[in-house]
């Protein structure tokens, strides 16, 4: 086969994403006008087909759509101002107090829902009066909030590790559950110590949140305990072996519809919106899958992973050189892809390098989700960035400048990540997830 069609593959993709197009139709059409080309017009339609059908038809994506209800269970069902709560206890002492407790809210609700873009809106919300209240500058609260929200990305339980598992071939979802929490924590913590900086140059937060009573202290703890035991239950049972990621997503979404029950905070009406938006958000995430299975079939029957590893490794045979230049691309990526369509596009792609290079899949997963999330903050289509300015109303301008003192310092990580193996792996060692 020609592999230069597969050079051709990518350049159709990209002339879609140019046009405008959304992203999944041109995952699934630039790769049936390529496979049109090299094989008959019935035989292309049936293997497309079947590789779509096929792509979906996995028994761990069907976690997705019960963590993605889960989700959407806890947004309506008042966890946020309780985990807000919990927040302010812990951080609210700290310099650029709010910002402090905006940052590990995100951390918190992002792990507790499994999406960065409802903890952007949810914690955004719940704390954007107080902050304008306190004088902090908008642009600088915008993008705290819009900077830590992905950590919850990397902090189980995660759609996004659970994507790659299926496209990476099997990687254990338990051990990719367990190796991001020490990312997820550090991409949290690199937000905090700049927020820290700016906040103390700048004066924000000069007036500490005033100090609970203990039976304050105990009181935010009771409320907030509950929503937070969500992760030990779940995280814990899959580790333990109880039970499988997609059992464990089913006994998440009874736990939080519980839960919001005991909080009176769900009516009739929020469960109709509620189905709704779980199905959409399903529809499109299942499609997404299905159309990047074509484009991965595709991709390798024209044998594009081969065309860029060949490049890529005649470029240099140095590890270091290689996995600077997949960061830098996967950086550039970010910034126009969304995270889920680029992780279905890019794992399949430079997988395989990861793997000459001696990577371990569970330590790739990580670089590579770290470096995407990044990309949910970055113009010009950062999801997290848009939410959090429509939710704070500022303007994206005047943000993008706020927050690229986060981006640095993130990208900083990001490298700790890439060549200190042991900051993913530890934890599945020390459980036996891993060898």
């Amino acid at each position: 086969m020609d592999i230069s069609v597969g050079f051709w593959l990518l350049c159709l993709f990209i002339g879609m994403i140019a046009l405008s197009i959304p992203i999944a139709i041109a995952i699934a059409m630039s790769s049936l006008v390529i496979m049109f080309t090299i094989m008959p017009f019935d035989v292309a339609a049936t293997t497309a087909a079947q590789k779509m059908v096929t792509g979906i038809d996995s028994f761990s994506l069907l976690a997705i759509p019960f963590f993605i209800l889960a989700g959407n269970i806890m947004n309506h069902g008042g966890i946020a101002t309780r985990l807000v709560n919990f927040a302010k206890l812990i951080v609210g002492r700290l310099p650029g107090s709010l910002a402090q407790v905006n940052i590990l809210s995100n951390m918190m609700f992002g792990a507790v829902s499994g999406s960065a873009v409802a903890a952007a809106a949810a914690v955004g919300k719940t704390l954007g009066p107080q902050i304008k209240e306190e004088g902090y500058d908008i642009n600088f609260s915008t993008a705290v909030n819009a900077a830590s929200c992905p950590a919850g990305l990397l902090i189980p339980p995660s759609n996004s590790l659970i994507v790659f598992s299926v496209v990476s071939g099997g990687t254990s979802i338990a051990a990719l559950f367990i190796a991001g929490y020490v990312p997820g924590i550090l991409m949290g913590l690199s937000c905090m110590v700049v927020a820290h900086f700016i906040a103390k140059k700048k004066g924000y937060g000069k007036a500490a949140l005033e100090r609970k009573t203990l039976k304050e202290v105990i009181k935010i703890i009771w409320q907030a305990a509950p929503s937070l035991g969500l992760i030990v239950v779940v995280i814990g049972g899959i580790i333990g072996g109880v039970f499988t990621a997609t059992e464990g997503a089913c006994i998440a979404v009874l736990y939080s519809f519980f839960l919001s029950l005991a909080y009176r905070s769900l009516s009739l009406r929020d469960l109709r919106v509620i189905s709704v938006e779980s199905t959409v958000i399903t529809g499109i995430m299942l499609f997404l899958i299905g159309a990047s299975t074509i484009m991965s079939w595709a991709m390798a029957f024209t044998g594009l992973p081969t065309l860029i590893s060949d490049w890529m490794l005649s470029i240099s045979d140095n590890p270091i050189i290689i996995l600077i230049m997949m960061n830098v691309i996967l950086l550039i990526v970010g910034m126009f892809m969304d995270l889920t369509p680029a992780l279905l596009i890019f794992t399949p792609i430079f997988m395989p390098i990861a793997t000459h290079l001696g990577m371990h899949p569970i330590h790739f997963a990580m670089m590579i989700i770290f470096n995407l999330c990044i990309g949910i903050a970055t113009p010009p289509v950062g999801t997290a960035l848009f939410v959090g300015c429509s939710v704070s109303g500022a303007k994206i301008e005047g943000v993008i400048k706020a927050i690229l003192p986060f981006c640095a310092v993130l990208i900083a990580t990001l490298l700790l990540i890439t060549f200190i193996p042991e900051i993913s792996l530890f934890l599945p060692r020390f459980f036996g997830l891993i060898n």
